[in-house]
């Protein structure tokens, strides 16, 4: 399941990623207002600025329309992301700086995030699968930031699972801003998670140190 598999009556590729664009656009606003089930292909379509005619022209249910949104926020979350890491000239410095960037991006796209958690439920198993590789690619990319900049420092195996924890952690922030946003500014709470796994790395090389004296 990709982007391209969702059917349109259209043949011009350029019209279609515009339309779509547009859909998708208007979808999240509503989205983000009433959740997928309470939204309409009506509602989706005037928001997009378009008949819901010319809609069913490039999609063919609302689920559609949801795997379009979902795709979406993946693909900007993964290109802001890239944009973000710098494999070049690998330090401690260069992963906290990646750290920092993911976690502002995580509150940047709060509402989208949530949206991906709260209605990706709502996709059939091979959109859903699809779904949750792109996840597993992005906690990849944080891997692969690991085992680079901290080559001497840290397993794959422990790479592995520090990855997916800044990972939830990023996203936690939104997840849980209702409550954190009253203990934490964001800074504070990106300086915390990162002193935080500082510490771990620095008791895993203590005890590395020890088991080979």
């Amino acid at each position: 399941m990709t982007h391209k598999h969702v059917l349109s009556s259209v043949k011009d590729q350029v019209l279609i990623e515009k339309r779509r664009n547009q859909m998708i656009q208007g979808a999240i606003t509503l989205f983000k207002e009433k959740g997928f089930h309470r939204t309409t292909t009506r509602e989706i379509a005037k928001e997009s600025g378009f008949s819901i005619g010319t809609l069913y022209e490039y999609i063919r249910t609302k689920e559609d329309i949801l795997f379009l949104v979902v795709d979406s926020i993946h693909h900007q979350v993964r290109e802001r992301l890239e944009a973000k890491i710098d494999l070049k000239s690998p330090s401690m410095e260069n992963f906290i700086s990646m750290i920092r960037s993911f976690f502002h991006l995580m509150d940047e796209m709060q509402e989208e995030v949530l949206i991906l958690y709260q209605e990706v439920k709502s996709l059939k198993k091979e959109s859903r699968d699809y779904v949750l590789q792109k996840e597993r690619d992005m906690v990849g990319m944080l891997e692969r930031v690991l085992v680079v900049c901290l080559p001497n420092e840290i397993s794959k195996h422990d790479a592995e699972l520090i990855a997916n924890n800044i990972f939830v952690q990023g996203q936690m922030w939104g997840f849980r801003r209702w409550i954190l946003q009253k203990q934490f500014t964001l800074d504070a709470y990106i300086d915390g998670q990162i002193d935080y796994l500082l510490k771990i790395l620095t008791i895993d090389q203590e005890q590395l140190g020890k088991k080979n004296a």
